[in-house]
């Protein structure tokens, strides 16, 4: 298969993709052994540390959260796969005089498995780090249990509230009090009408008919769903996975809410809003007030169609820490 995309060596993908972001951002970002991304202006070290990992081709995730306010590293792998454990312990050595370390994983075989041998690794070096999972994808029941669901684009929105109260001051535990609390109540259900192709291989990622999408569908092409159905419109669409949201998260009348619509790289932000103006309809008409939103996209999957919609209850602690000061090149506030 023959791909219409501009890039070089296939093997060389990840390393000049984060060669390319850190010289377009150089007042917020640099790049350390290649593939370690960090902020350009250090944070205080009587400050705790946040740190993530993830394969690279989902951008500007993760890399592009990094800067005051959000991540202090991230650490990415080549496309579509995590970063060895080396290369992870590589990171949170840079943070081990800090007042304390959090690593945020993703739920997904290689992004565990790696983090906890790093982890572990580090443990033997003194490095204590705490570790939180993110695991809101719906698509398999919201009864499933945490580890046999997905991780999906709400890491980014929980990276904001775990940025802003280190930027506070808080401690470790006073962090991960707050973002535990973020984490318990938020959720992620993805729609496709398009995979994409990997971009070293040109293979398609998943199959779906030209008049079909599937909800459910992973960031990668994986099932997770009913399977494909025929395509609806958007306010079917978005009136379906925001019931199924709100239900997930027993949202009740009167509670507040943030609202994204990630798109999932092919995407037009035409449909994003006109998606996000029947969900927040919808919530508007159960008494559901949604307080943060946005409609970007934020973790992506190449050129594959389609969105992923996320839910999470606030309270006014976490949406103090989501209109805080930030500073990554992919997610400001000023």
């Amino acid at each position: 298969m023959v791909m219409k995309k501009f890039l070089n060596e296939p093997a060389n993908l990840t390393k000049e993709l984060l060669e390319g972001y850190a010289l377009c951002y150089p007042n917020q970002v640099k790049l350390v052994s290649e593939k370690i991304v960090v902020r350009a202006q250090a944070k205080s070290k009587d400050k705790v540390a946040i740190v993530t990992l993830g394969g690279a081709g989902h951008e500007p995730a993760l890399s592009g959260f990094v800067g005051t306010g959000m991540l202090d590293a991230s650490v990415a792998g080549d496309i579509f796969a995590a970063p060895g454990a080396p290369k992870v312990l590589e990171a949170l050595r840079l943070f081990k005089d800090y007042a304390g370390l959090i690593l945020v994983v993703l739920n997904h075989q290689g992004d565990v498995m790696n983090a906890n041998m790093a982890c572990m690794m580090a443990q033997r070096e003194g490095i204590n780090v705490t570790r939180i999972l993110t695991a809101e994808d719906i698509a398999p029941g919201a009864n499933v249990p945490r580890e046999d669901r997905r991780g999906l684009g709400g890491c980014v929105p929980l990276i904001k509230v775990l940025g802003a109260a280190s930027e506070a001051g808080k401690s470790v535990d006073e962090i991960m009090a707050i973002g535990n609390k973020f984490n318990e109540r938020m959720a992620t259900l993805a729609v496709t009408v398009k995979t994409a192709t990997h971009p070293q291989s040109g293979q398609y990622i998943g199959e779906l008919g030209d008049d079909q999408m599937e909800i459910g569908m992973g960031q990668h092409g994986e099932g997770g769903g009913n399977g494909p159905e025929p395509l609806q419109s958007a306010d079917n669409v978005a009136e379906i996975m925001i019931n199924k949201l709100s239900a997930a998260l027993k949202v009740a009348s009167g509670e507040k809410v943030m609202l994204i619509i990630n798109g999932s790289g092919a995407t037009t932000l035409m449909e994003m809003f006109i998606v996000f103006r029947k969900a927040y309809r919808v919530l508007e008409a159960a008494g559901i007030q949604v307080v943060a939103s946005r409609c970007d996209e934020i973790l992506t999957v190449q050129e594959a169609a389609g969105f992923q919609m996320f839910l999470a209850v606030v309270d006014d602690e976490i949406l103090e820490c989501l209109t805080a000061l930030s500073d990554a090149p992919y997610w400001t506030v000023g």
